[in-house]
């Protein structure tokens, strides 16, 4: 990817919302290079607070909310556009988690995005492939994080094959290490739950090679800094037989209070070995020779993938493009739906409060409505609804997700309230006019016509939408038969839609 120049600096951030740790980047972005003006972490064992029924304690968030208030004033004026606060595997599971999300949305005024495991290991490669000097040839890259572990293959900057694993140096811990004995048995029961989640991609990834195996993040970093302080290799490379050793010496010392290496930061030690057992079995599945350390990272590769935001490059255009293609839409059937949901979204953003996002992700609704057709006519919107929400959407955030599967769901028959009422309260009414605006581009477009209409007017009155239609749409009897009954769906779902005919 390369980044568009501004003549202006822009301040950049990035909050990384870890399984294990918390971290924060912010940066200016001024002639395609970036200048790190804060950088911290903190170890906040969110994955260590999850009991049984994934449900964080009270402690875990206690600990997140205090991290986040200490960042909070490194992004206090920040533009909203530049800032990007991203949650992953913990968050992902964690069944109070939105609690959580709504506390940290409160403290820091933005939103938290929920990112999939495969978008994660995406920001990951981003961040990594920056941080280091081109080479020709595949690269391996690995992360493992609190509670999952990424794999990617990728040239350049383009990823080829990502996948996210949940095995995690914090889960891990709870699950082999939990009464801090350190010893064969637990650690080769560790590695074997390691090799049994790494063997569904094992052939894959080995088929597609490398050339270049790269580690990053807190592990990783801090066995590098182990096996080179006992000089059992060059400073960022991890050797095979050195790693091994360590294995070793971890058994040998017993117990994690007897943990005393040099290299090994005090707040890491207590998920250090099982963080070294995942990395063994990675090392043994994948028969790596050696691995080599690089420091960039999640929240380097948020802060480059807002670099591309609404550009050329942005990643999320690439992936409409994908689905376009997958699912063979009618290109100049969502393109007049979308200009018909982009006119009336002009013309009543400003007294229903709607701002650039939601035009973009009305705009996206659009292009994707009829995706479902793919499976089937009958109930193509639910078929829709379902793939948005449950696909590997690259760029996407979950929340994006879920906001583009409710609207495509809600563009036809009856509104599903059910599903509106699902999301958090401060968002529901933003949804609900963004679904009414693309039912109605919808219904105006029904007849698969070679340019959208134009001329259609629209005022609102509170929550009442008016819909003043020109002179040669007002004679269309199925056109009319259609808002009736849009009146009649929508009135049932409690809003008011009113139709008003135009000169002849």
């Amino acid at each position: 990817m390369t980044p568009s120049t501004h003549d202006e600096p822009r301040r950049l951030a990035a909050i990384d919302l870890g399984s294990n740790s918390f971290h924060l980047l912010v940066a200016n972005y001024q002639h395609e290079r970036f200048q790190v003006t804060a950088k911290y972490g903190e170890k906040v064992q969110l994955a260590a607070g999850l009991d049984d029924d994934l449900r964080l304690s009270d402690e875990a968030m206690q600990r997140a909310m205090e991290c986040l208030a200490r960042f909070a004033p490194f992004v206090a004026d920040i533009d909203p556009r530049h800032l990007r606060i991203v949650g992953t595997q913990t968050l992902r599971v964690a069944s109070n988690g939105q609690e959580l999300i709504a506390h940290a949305e409160a403290l820091l005024g933005h939103e938290v995005e929920i990112v999939s495991g495969r978008e994660e290991a995406r920001l990951i490669y981003l961040g990594v492939a920056h941080s280091l000097a081109d080479v020709h040839g595949r690269r391996f890259i690995l992360d493992i994080g609190g509670g999952s572990t990424e794999f990617i293959i990728g040239e350049r900057f383009e990823p080829q094959a990502l996948e996210s694993l949940e095995m995690g140096c914090v889960s891990y811990t709870r699950r082999f290490f939990a009464e801090g004995t350190i010893d064969e048995s637990r650690f080769r029961q560790a590695e074997t739950a390691a090799l049994y989640e790494v063997e569904s991609i094992r052939q894959p990834f080995l088929q597609l090679g490398w050339s270049d195996p790269v580690g990053t993040s807190g592990t990783i970093r801090n066995v590098a800094a182990i096996v080179s302080a006992e000089g059992a290799s060059v400073e960022g490379i991890i050797r095979r037989d050195g790693l091994f050793r360590l294995r070793q010496q971890l058994i040998d010392c017993g117990h994690i209070d007897q943990l005393a290496l040099v290299g090994l930061k005090p707040d890491r030690a207590r998920v250090f070995p099982a963080g070294v057992a995942v990395l063994c079995a990675v090392f043994e599945a994948f028969d790596l020779p050696f691995l080599r350390y690089s420091d960039g990272a999640l929240r380097e590769g948020i802060l480059y993938d807002l670099i591309g935001r609404n550009t050329p490059e942005d990643s999320r255009l690439k992936t409409l493009d994908g689905l376009d293609l997958r699912y063979a839409t009618d290109r100049r059937q969502a393109a007049n739906v979308a200009a018909s949901a982009m006119a009336a979204f002009d013309q009543v953003a400003e007294a229903w409060q709607l701002g650039d996002e939601q035009r973009q992700l009305l705009a996206w609704a659009a292009r994707l409505h009829e995706i479902g057709l793919a499976v089937s006519h009958s109930q193509f919107h639910r078929h829709g609804a379902y793939l948005l929400e449950h696909s590997d959407l690259p760029g996407f955030s979950r929340t994006d997700q879920r906001g583009l599967a409710f609207l495509v769901r809600a563009h036809r028959r009856k509104l599903p309230i059910k599903e509106l009422k699902e999301f958090p309260a401060t968002v529901r009414q933003r949804y609900a006019r963004l679904a009414r605006l693309l039912r109605l581009a919808a219904i105006l477009n029904h007849s698969r016509p070679e340019t959208p209409p134009d001329d259609v007017t629209l005022g609102v009155e509170g929550d009442v939408l008016l819909v003043t239609l020109p002179g040669d749409l007002t004679g269309s009897a199925l056109l009319l038969g259609a808002l009736e009954q849009e009146k009649n769906h929508q009135l049932a779902a409690g809003y008011q839609l009113e139709i008003i005919p135009g000169a002849r």
